[in-house]
């Protein structure tokens, strides 16, 4: 008997490196190491862009509708103003609007959806009817009317009204996880133990909602971009603020297309599918490293094959056999003893 827990307390303290291995696939996957490397990059033209722009975005010169060349990259517009300088400079504002927008919108969500989740009662029913009343809000026609009306319409602005209108449906998704996750045996014993609603909360459902919260982080971000694009395109935000949807409205207005300035607003679509595809290979890899039916299996040894996922499977060897094959031909493991726990 010794022998066996000193075994069980061995596999016990090798789960944990298993389980950090495991996660470690998720930076491994070859659509979230794409989408991560094209997502850095845009974060450096954010950071550095203004240092890295060769004019001044603002600038007028005598080079009018220029196609590109060395000294202007992108071209140039009718007013001689260089466009690889506008789309660098520009990247931030799109940034800074799309990361600051999915934060607020995530908190929101959490903090709504977890909470009508694990409530019960009035307080669940109120939550949710609060949820329900933002989800038939027109999300885009309320943030032009507010935006508007706004004397200022900076990309912090900007960003909370964003916020302010997207983060309904990822508290719905929450609340609908939260729901199943309440009646897991873990939660019942944590509330057995006389656990705090807090502390149940805080350590034992929301990192089992970890991937949830971070897939609809991403798609905030996508939303939010869009949508700071869409207002300075038809000329409710700030047009005098460069961003890419900025650089689209100036050249619609001045009819780049019918002129055949193709450089004109080109450069700027592309950033912005670019932008796009990263956030979504991203979001592909976090469902691919989540969802048991998308996962890839990897091979263990003794010709096993296992799951990915946030919770490692713990298996017991038989008899201290290791990873000998048992008699009936098996890897070795007590069928009895092996406990496996299928992550949310």
């Amino acid at each position: 008997m010794a022998v066996q827990a000193s075994e069980s307390a061995a596999t016990v303290a090798a789960a944990p490196p298993v389980a950090r291995r495991d996660r470690l696939r998720f930076l491994r996957n070859g659509k979230t190491a794409t989408g991560l490397a094209i997502l850095g990059l845009f974060v450096l033209l954010a950071v550095a862009g203004e240092w890295l722009a060769p004019y001044d975005p603002s600038a007028m010169s005598d080079d009018v509708l220029q196609p590109p060349s060395w000294a202007h990259p992108f071209g140039t517009t009718q007013t001689g103003q260089d466009i690889f300088s506008q789309v660098l400079v520009g990247t931030r504002g799109v940034l800074v609007v799309g990361f600051v927008a999915g934060f607020f919108a995530t908190v929101l969500s959490v903090l709504v959806g977890v909470s009508s989740g694990f409530l019960s009662g009035i307080g669940d029913e109120v939550l949710s009817a609060f949820t329900n009343i933002f989800l038939v809000i027109p999300g885009l026609p309320l943030i032009i009317i507010i935006a508007s009306f706004l004397p200022d319409s900076g990309d912090v602005i900007i960003a909370v009204v964003i916020s302010l209108t997207a983060w309904a449906w990822g508290a719905r998704v929450l609340r609908a996880q939260t729901l199943s996750l309440r009646g897991r045996d873990y939660v019942q014993a944590a509330r057995a133990t006389g656990e705090s609603t807090w502390r149940i909360i805080v350590f034992e459902i929301l990192p089992n909602l970890t991937a949830v919260i971070a897939s609809g982080f991403v798609g905030t971000v996508i939303f939010a971009v869009l949508s700071e694009i869409t207002l300075a395109f038809i000329g409710v935000a700030d047009i005098s603020h460069w961003n890419w949807g900025t650089i689209l409205f100036w050249a619609q207005s001045n009819q780049a297309l019918g002129q055949g300035a193709w450089w004109w607003f080109v450069p700027a679509g592309l950033c912005i599918a670019l932008l796009g595809t990263a956030l979504t290979l991203v979001n592909f890899g976090i469902d691919e490293f989540v969802n048991p039916r998308l996962r890839t299996s990897v091979r263990v040894r003794g010709g096993a094959r296992m799951r990915v996922g946030f919770t490692p499977v713990a298996r017991t060897p038989r008899g201290g056999a290791g990873d000998a094959e048992g008699p009936d031909g098996t890897d070795g493991t007590d069928g009895a003893r092996k406990t496996e726990e299928t992550p949310v």
